[in-house]
């Protein structure tokens, strides 16, 4: 007697079915495995960037304590404008070949000592010190923006300057063709600041102030 068999006569095509669908998951778990990865990079790629941009932030916002620093110093030496004080990080001409982010310069030499940067360098910057809790280092150079050392009017001298006109009266004049008022020059000074900050953080700002 031949005996009938029992499993049903669609069982091996359900078997066939359960063993696709068991590939399959496993795909889409390797494939949201490789999603899950590649959020969690860009995560950390996000959070780096955004604290690099806060760093550069914070040393530009030192950098106005060296704009200022330098400003001081300019009013309190305008008698003394028209020759160098190196040790003061000033120059009284513009030195137009000056690389002064060390950009253009082979060797990585940028043409200014900043703070020991580059003590080779015959153009040095002023040092003003740590300003502020996170120990940034802020460091200024000042050009008066002329060709020639000396006074802004000097003979072959080329200059960046204002007119000022002074305060006076007309009343002692023996007539209209003399006139009591009489003008002065102001030059205009590039201050170039640079802050070395957290993580390595290099910052360079420019200021033109008239004085």
């Amino acid at each position: 007697m031949q005996r009938g068999s029992l499993r049903p006569a669609g069982f091996r095509g359900a078997r066939r079915e359960r063993g696709v669908v068991l590939l399959i998951a496993l795909i889409v778990l390797v494939a949201m495995t490789l999603a899950g990865i590649g959020m969690m990079r860009s995560i950390d790629s996000g959070t780096l960037v955004a604290g690099n941009i806060g760093f550069r932030e914070a040393a530009v916002a030192s950098a106005d304590s060296g704009v200022e620093a330098a400003r001081t110093w300019l009013i309190a030496n305008i008698n003394s404008l028209n020759t160098d004080n190196a040790a003061a990080g000033y120059y009284s001409t513009r030195q137009d070949s000056l690389d002064l982010t060390g950009n253009m310069t082979e060797g990585g030499h940028d043409g200014v000592n900043w703070g020991g940067s580059d003590p080779t360098q015959t153009v040095s910057a002023y040092t003003v010190g740590s300003v502020d809790a996170s120990g940034a280092q802020v460091f200024y150079i000042i050009h008066r923006l002329c060709s020639l050392p000396g006074p802004i009017n000097g003979g072959g001298q080329t200059c960046s300057y204002s007119v000022q006109s002074q305060t006076g009266s007309t009343q002692a004049a023996p007539d209209y063709s003399s006139y009591g008022l009489s003008t002065s020059l102001q030059a205009y000074y590039r201050i170039t600041v640079r802050v070395n900050g957290a993580k390595n953080t290099v910052s360079y700002v420019q200021a033109f102030v008239l004085i």
